[in-house]
């Protein structure tokens, strides 16, 4: 795997969801093509994992929580940016999506959650907010965000 191997596996998932708003019915579709018993669920944790062994993703550390934006956002991967995170047993730092945010749970150790989910998407609709929270062992999350948008509060 390469950063631009990936880049070309997110522009082909973005390009199925460009345009479409970020709610609900976009988890559940999200859920059930691309969801935890799919290939494409598998191929992306498999890139996810082998960039984090490669030291191409997660390669920044704070408070205990791995990340990295691989990504910004562009016009091949249809507005999003891309994150990847590393997080066990962890609460990170409250903030809000402005436009959106669409979440990848992959879980790497134990049954583990993120933010009480299991593996598969979350979509978090615009304007929400959260502390993202891994419990229960240790999990990726990719992060796609409209227009790269997020604001940390204090």
């Amino acid at each position: 795997m390469t950063p631009d191997k990936f880049r070309a596996q997110i522009a082909a998932l973005t390009a199925q969801i460009a345009g479409r708003p970020l709610a609900a019915d976009l988890d559940a579709w999200l859920n059930r093509e691309h969801g935890a018993a799919s290939a494409s669920y598998a191929a992306l944790k498999a890139s996810c994992e082998a960039g984090v062994a490669e030291g191409w993703l997660c390669n920044r550390e704070g408070g205990g929580i791995k990340y990295g934006r691989i990504f910004k956002p562009a016009e091949d991967l249809h507005g999003f940016s891309v994150d990847v995170v590393d997080m066990t047993d962890i609460a990170g730092p409250h903030h809000v999506h402005p436009n959106g945010e669409i979440d990848l749970v992959m879980p790497i150790e134990g049954e583990a959650q993120f933010d009480g989910r299991s593996a598969g998407w979350v979509v978090m609709p615009p304007g929400s907010a959260h502390r993202p929270t891994v419990s229960r062992g240790r999990a990726l999350v990719l992060y796609l965000l409209p227009q790269g948008a997020i604001e940390f509060t204090r």
